[in-house]
């Protein structure tokens, strides 16, 4: 149980630094001026945030010693290369620079084998990626890439889908009090109608023993297969509280039927 893991990589994580945002940017300044214990202090205060990150990827079954060094080495990637001039929190930069870097590690390792030159494109529309952000302070563009690089946005697509590692659907994204979200949460359904749910008259019993916001929540989740999210745009409550309400409904069926 690597949550509950006090140290990792030989460093007690019971005790990484925690910096504030304005300790933060006057060490940035100062690593910036070639200040070497700046830099150091500004990796050891940011250790908790790769410690954070390593841990969306307990579920991979691979071993998180050595996927914390790797998020150490996006960890000073972005303290070498952030811009101070730009308006942006250095946690900003930094997360996508650590999971970019874990990805690439288990792209690396991963089984399903891509050809070659599908990889170079990839890896180099990744680093023309990483370079445009940083230039411009916001995510570049597939588009934005592909001229960088001189090939076609679909070759680029397909080579960046290429070198994903597969996401399982039951993977959490989102945790509040205890209520996970997981990917599956966020897909739509538009196969889904009303027959494929009504034909059981024990269910349309069920149905009916709903409040009316559960109801609603269950018409339009699989009714009309949206997303958790577009359903709470639309009603005006927070996506969690939607999780909470739709899992208590699908309850309230099973045990009525």
């Amino acid at each position: 149980m690597y949550y509950g893991k006090v140290e990792i990589c030989g460093v007690d994580t019971s005790k990484l630094a925690v910096l504030s945002d304005e300790e933060k940017r006057n060490l940035l300044l100062k690593a910036r001026a070639g200040d070497g214990g700046a830099r150091q202090r500004l990796i050891d205060g940011n250790l908790r945030l790769v410690l954070s990150i390593v841990q969306r990827f307990v579920n991979r079954h691979e071993n998180m010693d050595d996927l914390f060094q790797v998020g150490c080495i996006g960890l000073i990637k972005a303290v070498d290369n952030f811009n101070t001039e730009l308006d942006v929190k250095f946690s900003t930069y930094a997360v996508p620079m650590i999971i970019g870097e874990i990805r690439r590690y288990l792209r690396d390792n991963n089984s399903i084998r891509v050809s070659r030159s599908v990889r170079d494109l990839a890896y180099r529309a990744l680093q023309a990626r990483e370079a445009l952000t940083k230039m411009h302070g916001t995510e570049a563009s597939i588009a934005a890439v592909a001229k960088e690089i001189g090939e076609s946005e679909t070759d680029i697509s397909r080579a960046l889908e290429a070198i994903t590692e597969p996401v399982s659907l039951y993977e959490p994204i989102y945790n509040d009090s205890g209520d996970s979200i997981f990917v599956m949460d966020q897909i739509s359904d538009i196969t889904s109608d009303d027959d494929t749910w009504t034909e059981d008259i024990a269910l349309r019993e069920a149905l009916k023993k709903l409040s009316d916001r559960e109801r609603n929540i269950i018409n339009l989740r699989f009714f009309s297969g949206k997303t958790q999210m577009e359903i709470a745009d639309e009603i005006g409550i927070s996506q969690a509280q939607v999780s909470r309400l739709e899992k208590g409904a699908l309850m309230k069926i099973k045990k009525n039927m």
